[in-house]
């Protein structure tokens, strides 16, 4: 039951809580649980760590406040005004902020998710409630790393946002502006934008892997790197949009392969084809998140190719050129990647591990397959953080590399060359 407070209550609150966040005598902590502050004024209040779940905030007004770390779980924001609020690391989950004035707000690191809501209305229940910020006004807002899971966001104005690795998977962005907001490397797995303005927008590294995007205006956008798997641009406005060639431009020769080859996966070998790109040429093209597992690729040419997250697992690369590609965490377990040209390629987090060849019958043998690096040219690449364990490195080449924090373990650099190279904080126990 919802508990209204005089005014003289609410300051007395604000004022043992100021006390209780300076560690003073008297100090307690703000417990609004539930409370109704309807329309309440609150420009600049020191609320941090406050507990308000539940709280009826609708309409109030707190530009300027502090509320960073506060649980305002299931809380209702109705059209409240948050200008300039510093809402870092708040719990937002299930909060009602329809029509909410979020302008220049600090979101950052937030949890917007969808919230498990107790309910009594005609019997006891359980509920989820998802963030609802249908209509907000966010221009500004720095969201960077907010977990905004499953959020409706629909017709929200997000315009020059900062939206740096949100998790925004499964969000409803429909109708929403997001002008010259940066998404770069965002989140926005099964995410409908349809109808959502993208103008000039970093959308760099983002994950769009089947989102819902008709409509969608991506004009002047800056799309290099995305990973559009499941998506058809055919229904978006890319015009003047920056981007490396995508899976759907490419020929149809191409495509087809790439369809055969994901049902011999998904059949195991009964169905589709395997796919050859034996010395294809396929330089500056976008294969990001795609599944080439198994796939012919011997003197492949890949020269500047975007292979973020791609699976080239147990693949056969003989000789192939990966030079200036971005491989960042890309998979290349068990893959013979001998006598392959990656000078200046990006393999950051990227795996080059063994695989756990399976016995007939689908089960593991126990029996490891070391990817095959020998004779490899990796002068001056960055394979920071990536793993290489029981890789064959024999006449390999890493002069001048970088291998700070790579997983070494089991690998004999002694049969390779790494003059130059940054091994700070690499694994190299054998």
């Amino acid at each position: 039951m919802t508990a209204t407070l005089t005014p003289q209550e609410i300051v007395k609150i604000l004022s043992d809580h100021e006390k209780f966040l300076n560690r003073k005598p008297g100090g307690v902590r703000a417990n609004l649980t539930l409370a109704d502050m309807h329309g309440i004024s609150l420009t600049r209040a020191n609320l941090r760590q406050a507990k308000m779940p539940g709280a009826n905030l609708s309409r109030s007004v707190l530009a300027g406040a502090d509320l960073s770390e506060a649980d305002l779980f299931a809380a209702n924001l109705d059209r409240a005004d948050l200008s300039l609020a510093n809402l870092s690391k708040t719990d937002l989950r299930g909060a009602y902020l329809r029509g909410c004035r979020m302008r220049g707000a600090n979101l950052r690191g937030a949890d917007l998710r969808g919230g498990t809501l107790m309910q009594s209305r005609r019997g006891d229940g359980i509920a989820l409630v998802s963030a609802d910020l249908q209509g907000s006004d966010l221009e500004q807002a720095i969201l960077a790393r907010a977990n905004a899971q499953g959020a409706d966001l629909s017709k929200a104005n997000l315009t020059e946002a900062d939206c740096f690795g949100a998790r925004l998977t499964g969000c409803n962005l429909e109708m929403a502006t997001l002008a010259r907001a940066n998404l770069e490397t965002a989140n926005l797995k099964g995410a409908n934008i349809m109808g959502a303005s993208l103008v000039g927008a970093n959308l760099k590294g983002v994950d769009l892997t089947g989102a819902l995007i008709d409509g969608a205006d991506f004009r002047d956008a800056n799309m290099v790197g995305a990973v559009l798997v499941g998506v058809d641009l055919a229904r978006a406005n890319t015009e003047g949009a920056a981007m490396a060639e995508q899976l759907e431009a490419l020929s149809d020769a191409v495509r087809i392969q790439l369809r055969d080859h994901q049902l011999w996966i998904k059949s195991e070998g009964k169905l589709g084809k395997r796919a050859d790109f034996t010395k294809a040429d396929l330089a500056g093209l976008d294969f990001s998140g795609a599944n080439l597992s198994g796939a012919a690729m011997n003197g492949a040419v890949l020269r500047g190719a975007k292979l973020v997250k791609t699976q080239f697992v147990m693949c056969e690369m003989v000789g192939a050129d990966f030079a200036e590609a971005d491989c960042t965490e890309a998979n290349f377990n068990g893959a013979n990647l001998s006598r392959i040209n990656a000078m200046a390629g990006v393999f950051v987090r990227a795996s080059l591990a063994p695989v756990n060849m399976p016995l007939p019958n689908g089960q593991p043998s126990g029996r490891f397959w070391p990817a095959n690096l020998a004779d490899a040219n990796f002068r001056k690449a960055n394979l920071s953080g990536a793993n290489l364990n029981r890789a064959n490195v024999l006449d390999a080449d890493f002069s001048d590399a970088n291998l700070r924090e790579a997983n070494l373990a089991d690998v004999d650099l002694t049969l390779a060359k790494s003059e130059g190279a940054d091994l700070a904080g690499a694994n190299t126990k054998r």
